[in-house]
């Protein structure tokens, strides 16, 4: 018999803001957290825009020399993992330090610390290289580095699975505790590769939106003018624990983790199929681990890019999963405020959707202006709506065609 799993702390460091309550706010009020590209000159690129973390303070969570080792990935996911634990109020002690675990996902890794570094070989040689660059760069050291600091000696790893590293880090996470491989879990995700071959990368593919001279409206999921996603970047980590556990040490308890479901698309490298099958399986299989029904769930944190495909493939396979009851359901796009945070978007949005869940309150999709004929469904525009939850889901789906879905329980 599984195990009951909570969420107990949050932290989130996100283009909105750095912090759990600025954060939600920002996203409450329909903030969009897109601009000009600042980390370099996008002069001559077709997307000049991106979601930055702004105002991030290195030395509120790291001394110079530490920070000056860590890729900002990696920064980014230890300040929120050092959020979430604080907010979880959970001691890590030499008595349960083996039953904590740390489980993260990022898509990407260190890349502008690779871009760096191959310009230093190519005018400088080799013996230029910092004996830091390995460990700067490698995706599973957002756990090592998390592991290490709080003193987690249970399980330690790193999902790369793309778009849905953070959810399935989640997911696995949710999964070590249910089973009784550990009492508590660090997990979410983490990504910052706004970077030239990035962003050249993925324009070369025509996926990013060039809206460029109206920033804070080029990420518009479901709306009949979306033109491609918006890059972002940042990191949101939960504390999950086990039930009783919590209860002992009576923790504020924000939500309940319920089920969780994979599946693969094999189908294509980076396009969804047109009917969303991958996607329905992954629902339904997140939906029969929670032991629920369709007609139970109340509201989806949608993938939602802002791409033609995605947005289009997504909104199928909801009606396929959910039937009538799907235009009874409220679904939005938190990337239309945030941009597509890559591997780290499942953090962030699986922290959303507790937050969600916690205080009856949906996050809106902004620049909803006039959705695509075939968008159809509830998309809550532009303005946030207080409704009581009882069951949400958090859908995340990669390149390469992995998909994951969480579903989480309002706690009373």
């Amino acid at each position: 018999m599984k195990r009951r799993v909570v969420v107990t702390g949050i932290g989130l460091v996100t283009p909105l803001a750095v912090g759990l309550t600025p954060t939600w706010e920002s996203l409450i009020a329909g903030k969009s957290g897109v601009g000009p590209i600042t980390r370099f000159d996008a002069a001559g690129y077709p997307s000049q825009i991106a979601a930055e973390v702004k105002d991030f303070d290195v030395e509120a969570f790291f001394d110079k020399k530490q920070a000056k080792n860590l890729d900002l990935f990696v920064r980014y996911g230890v300040a929120a993992a050092d959020l979430a634990w604080q907010d979880s109020g959970l001691s890590i002690t030499d008595e349960n330090r083996e039953q904590v675990g740390v489980i993260t996902g990022c898509g990407m890794g260190g890349l502008p610390t690779i871009e760096e570094y191959n310009q230093v070989v190519v005018e400088r040689g080799p013996r230029k290289i910092t004996p830091f660059f390995i460990p700067r760069v490698i995706p599973n050291m957002v756990s090592g580095q998390i592991s290490i600091r709080l003193g987690c000696k249970g399980p330690n790893l790193s999902q790369t699975t793309a778009c849905a590293a953070g959810t399935h880090a989640v997911g696995e996470a949710f999964r070590h505790i249910a089973y009784g491989d550990c009492d508590a879990m660090i997990t979410g995700g983490a990504e910052s590769v706004i970077c030239p071959l990035t962003v050249g990368g993925f324009a070369a593919m025509k996926a990013l939106s060039t809206r460029n001279d109206d920033p804070e409206a080029a990420s518009r999921p479901f709306d009949q003018d979306r033109d491609g996603f918006v890059i972002g970047e940042g990191s949101g980590m939960l504390v999950l624990e086990e039930l009783e556990a919590a209860r002992k040490r009576k923790a504020r308890i924000y939500a309940e983790v319920i089920g969780f479901g994979m599946s693969s698309d094999a189908s294509h490298i980076t396009a969804p199929p047109e009917d969303g099958e991958g996607a329905i399986r992954c629902m339904r299989m997140a939906l029969r681990d929670a032991r629920v029904n369709p007609e139970e769930v109340s509201y989806i944190n949608a993938h939602g890019t802002s791409t033609s495909l995605n947005d289009r493939c997504e909104t199928r396979a909801i009606k396929a999963v959910f039937g009538e009851h799907a235009y009874k359901l409220a679904v939005s796009s938190t990337k239309s405020m945030t941009g597509h945070l890559l591997g780290a978007a499942g953090g962030i949005e699986a922290a959303f959707t507790v937050l969600a869940l916690y205080h009856s309150l949906i996050p809106p999709t902004i620049n909803l202006d006039q959705p695509s004929p075939e968008c159809d469904l509830d998309y809550v525009p532009k303005t946030a709506r207080q409704q009581r939850l009882e069951v949400a889901l958090s859908n995340s789906f990669g390149f390469g065609g992995t998909n994951g879905v969480l579903v989480f329980r309002r706690f009373a």
